[in-house]
């Protein structure tokens, strides 16, 4: 543990000034959540790039959301093979323990996890071939979602971004307790995309098979 070294000094000074105003103006508050627990209305699958930044699109509040990212904001099928599964337990808990009222897949553009996924699929990613890639190997579960936009002609990694919400969906009612509150109307499922560059928001629409604004 030798090697992990303090903070930078411009971390430092942010969280100085967030704990003198922003908690300071809303100490009531934290006290609150901190004695109460947790009660967020919904989960948030969302991507691990940076720019997305799920709190500010919708305005939200500490305690709002449960918020789990990864790497292209995949959800894996159902499986119980004794590996540790992050994205799993995070929706086990959320729907179980937390019991929250909407599971949202979030995905964007310019996602670098799906241009990932193109190049390994077309031969021009070999490090991500390899058994010991772990990026390669997540994006094994979006291979699905490319084969149907594969041939696609045009903005094929606009398609696959949104394949990846619709795989997660998919996925997702592979879980046993995911398919149960679901079908008991405790939990509803959302798919959203969201354009970083321009702020758009469009969701999908199951009834007519397609993404539309919001």
């Amino acid at each position: 543990m030798h090697r992990v070294r303090p903070l930078p000094a411009y971390l430092v000074q942010r969280y100085h000034g967030w704990k003198a105003t922003g908690y300071q103006e809303n100490r009531a508050w934290y006290k609150r959540l901190a004695a109460e627990g947790q009660r967020p209305r919904a989960m948030v699958i969302s991507c691990c790039d940076s720019r997305v930044h799920v709190t500010s699109i919708f305005g939200a509040d500490q305690g709002e959301f449960f918020i789990h990212r990864n790497i292209a904001n995949l959800v894996p099928p159902f499986e119980q093979d004794g590996a540790q599964h992050g994205t799993s337990a995070a929706l086990e808990y959320a729907v179980t323990a937390l019991a929250v009222a909407h599971v949202i897949v979030l995905g964007h553009s310019q996602c670098g996890g799906v241009q990932g996924c193109i190049d390994m699929c077309e031969g021009r990613a070999p490090e991500l071939e390899k058994e010991t890639s772990f990026v390669g190997r997540w994006m094994d579960i979006l291979r699905p979602g490319y084969e149907r936009v594969r041939e696609t002609e045009g903005d094929k990694a606009g398609a696959l971004e949104k394949e990846t919400v619709l795989v997660s969906l998919r996925n997702m009612m592979t879980f046993p307790f995911v398919r149960q509150a679901v079908d008991e109307g405790g939990l509803t499922l959302h798919g959203l995309w969201t354009d970083i560059g321009e702020g758009g928001l469009e969701y999908w629409d199951a009834a007519d098979e397609q993404f539309k604004p919001v």
